[in-house]
């Protein structure tokens, strides 16, 4: 059964061009960015990771305004991921 419901997600989003949109906590910022570039930000700063279809992480925006402005420049269809 699991392997029609891939089969179906497949084919549905497949050429979509989705990409998920989530909050980025400061604690997660140390597996991915170096310790200079997370002193040079704010703890106030809001940022959002934007992931492909497969969970590949493609940018890191400051706001959700910003992400999401980002996917649609690049003719993606962004949607929220809470």
């Amino acid at each position: 059964m699991t392997h029609d419901t891939e089969k179906l997600a497949e084919s549905l989003f497949k050429g979509a061009n989705l990409v998920y949109v989530r909050p980025l906590p400061m604690d997660e910022l140390e597996d991915i960015l170096p310790a200079n570039a997370i002193e040079q930000l704010d703890v106030n700063d809001e940022l959002f990771a934007v992931h492909d279809a497969d969970g590949k992480r493609l940018a890191i925006v400051e706001g959700r305004d910003a992400a999401f402005a980002a996917a649609e420049a690049h003719e993606l269809q962004p949607t929220s991921l809470h």
